[in-house]
């Protein structure tokens, strides 16, 4: 009889989405610009709401946002905006909707700065994944020094909904930190996906 796979806390018992989420993407490391705008935007539509709630909802945001070209979100006009509070497939706020169009423009900023997002985030880890070790989900933190001096800078940058604990969580999801409890099985590769 095989033996169960141990998981972080938060992912079990949920469903079947959430379960992949964690096995197949939380945590490991992104280099992709895409894949870094959409994480920024999902998170933003995430303040104040389950993480269940946005992964449901993540193939609308796909349809609704251009898949995550931050070229065409950057260019969405205010009658843009008002068709898309009338999407279902979306988290219908309309700070977060205008703030993933700002946001846009500011992720094309960074771009046109640094290179690459990618290039502009991974610099407040020097490049690296930090590597946590904690022993239960209770342990870990909502916020943490590097969460906070990237929240701040993406501030000045004029990005909207990146505070301190969306940023955190941006950070875990984009494997710019691993936060798998060490207990869980996909805290080791994605600590050897750190080597590579």
């Amino acid at each position: 009889m095989s033996k169960p796979v141990k998981r972080c806390k938060w992912a079990e018992g949920v469903s079947l989405d959430y379960i992949a989420y964690h096995d197949q993407e939380w945590g490991v490391p992104v280099r992709d610009d895409r894949v870094q705008f959409e994480f920024l935007i999902l998170e933003g539509a995430q303040a104040g709401l389950s993480w269940s709630t946005i992964l449901n909802k993540r193939a609308g945001y796909r349809k609704a946002f251009a898949d995550f070209d931050p070229h065409k979100v950057a260019r969405f006009t205010d009658k843009r905006v008002e068709k898309l509070l009338q999407d279902p497939g979306i988290v219908r706020n309309r700070l977060k909707v205008q703030s993933a169009v700002t946001n846009a423009r500011a992720f094309l900023a960074v771009q046109e700065e640094f290179g690459s997002f990618s290039d502009y985030i991974w610099g407040f880890v020097d490049g690296k994944p930090i590597q946590n070790r904690f022993r239960k989900d209770a342990d870990i933190p909502a916020t943490s020094a590097e969460s906070d001096a990237l929240s701040k800078d993406l501030k000045k940058r004029g990005f909207k909904f990146v505070g301190s604990t969306i940023v955190y969580a941006h950070m875990q999801a984009t494997g710019l930190v691993n936060d798998h409890v060490i207990g869980c099985f996909r805290h080791k590769p994605c600590q050897r996906l750190a080597k590579t």
